[in-house]
């Protein structure tokens, strides 16, 4: 009983993951392209990343991100007797683990190889896109 939990506790702990995800990758890819900045890359070529990064956020966004979400949603309301820690499963989690260890690791080895840090900074930047438009299926469901 101490572990016990509403649905709707569990998705609003799913959407604060989820959320918290857009802002670290956001801050992270802010980070990057500033870096790319300061190794030369014009202005113009950011802001074309930029976009770029935010259109295939979009649509992962729209194709793939928001079918976990559906998922992830209807495996919560399936629970008979919800527990704190089932807002996602655990493979969700190692996933997630790994995701961040390899960006990590992928930042340090490329730190000053602007074409590598640029794609990195568009797929970061297009994943919390992708994040938060998604996450808004939290919400009406």
């Amino acid at each position: 009983m101490l572990f016990n939990t509403s649905i709707q506790t569990l998705k609003i702990l799913a959407l604060l993951v989820w959320y918290f995800g857009v802002v670290v990758l956001i801050l992270k890819s802010a980070y990057l392209f500033i870096n790319i900045s300061t190794l030369g890359v014009s202005t113009s070529i950011i802001i074309l990343l930029i976009i770029v990064g935010f259109i295939l956020g979009l649509l992962k966004a729209k194709y793939l991100f928001v079918k976990f979400c559906d998922k992830n949603i209807r495996r919560i309301e399936g629970l008979k007797n919800p527990k704190i820690w089932q807002f996602y499963r655990a493979r969700f989690f190692l996933f997630l683990a790994s995701m961040i260890t390899l960006g990590s690791y992928l930042s340090k080895q490329f730190q000053t190889e602007y074409l590598h840090i640029s794609i990195l900074a568009t797929v970061e930047l297009s994943i919390a896109i992708a994040l938060l438009f998604s996450g808004n299926r939290f919400w009406k469901k």
